[in-house]
């Protein structure tokens, strides 16, 4: 006889999630689902109410209604078993900066008490190409070695869901690129990341599906492709292609990145 197997379930759920401050209404009935591996950024503007959804994702933040579940647990009636389950790293940096980049990932791997914590901070150290900078302190990382030392920090004892909120705000273009290898890093090696920025590039080179969050509603919801076919068909033009400032930035300090011995 055959058996049809259901479907996994998603690593993050939800539906109908209102909050509102006063008579600030931020969600007004958000409805989302991230399959288990995947990459979905968040798109919106200042205030569309992204970080709140994090903050409720993440148990620092009640909903006011609505159900969310990460990880298979509700994080309403289950939110150890979340946290367990989830790191989040926000605009700014966790990191220590008078502690070295291995100590920084020690202390985390001891507080969530791991064994053989020097291990797991070598191992990440490698992971983000890290490990000749591991004996330096964090202060002298430039910004796109600091924010990969934060992701590393966050994966500590390997949680299978980590929310990036604006993870590259206020990195220079060869930083962001840094960060964009360590996320692509996570989603291959099963990680689930739900990661919210106001950079339609980003999401654009990141992310399997790209959510629309705005005036607290998700008002689209699909992959790139799927979103540009919500668009008129497009009129051929043939015109003259002008370098961008990217490009041009790119062919004067060439295209490899940042070397773990610089300094910010």
């Amino acid at each position: 006889m055959t058996t049809t197997q259901a479907p996994p379930r998603p690593a993050i759920s939800v539906q109908g999630v209102v909050k509102s401050y006063d008579d600030v209404h931020v969600l007004r009935g958000v409805d989302l689902e991230v399959e288990q591996g995947s990459i979905v950024a968040l798109l919106g503007s200042n205030g569309a109410g992204k970080t709140t959804l994090v903050r409720i994702l993440a148990t620092l933040l009640r909903a006011d209604d609505g159900a969310v579940r990460v990880a298979g647990f509700d994080v309403a009636t289950d939110g150890a078993a979340v946290r367990g389950s989830i790191a989040l790293t926000g605009q700014f940096t966790a990191v220590d900066e008078i502690l070295t980049g291995r100590e920084n990932l020690g202390l985390v791997a001891r507080l969530r008490h791991l064994p053989q914590p020097g291990q797991v901070a070598d191992d990440l150290l490698a992971r983000f190409s890290l490990t000749d900078a591991g004996g330096r302190r964090a202060a002298t990382y430039s910004g796109g070695m600091r924010r990969r030392l934060d992701i590393a920090m966050s994966l500590v004892g390997r949680p299978p869901v980590i929310f990036l909120d604006e993870p590259t705000t206020g990195l220079d273009p060869r930083a962001r690129l840094e960060v964009w290898d360590a996320v692509r890093e996570l989603a291959a090696a099963g990680t689930t990341v739900l990661l919210t920025t106001q950079y339609l590039d980003e999401a654009e080179h990141l992310a399997d599906r790209i959510a629309v969050l705005h005036e607290g509603r998700i008002i689209a919801d699909g992959t790139l492709a799927e979103l540009k076919a919500l668009l008129p068909a497009p009129t051929i033009e043939y015109v003259e292609k002008q370098p961008s400032l990217e490009d041009v930035f790119f062919a004067i300090v060439g295209p490899g990145t940042t070397t773990t011995e610089d300094a910010s």
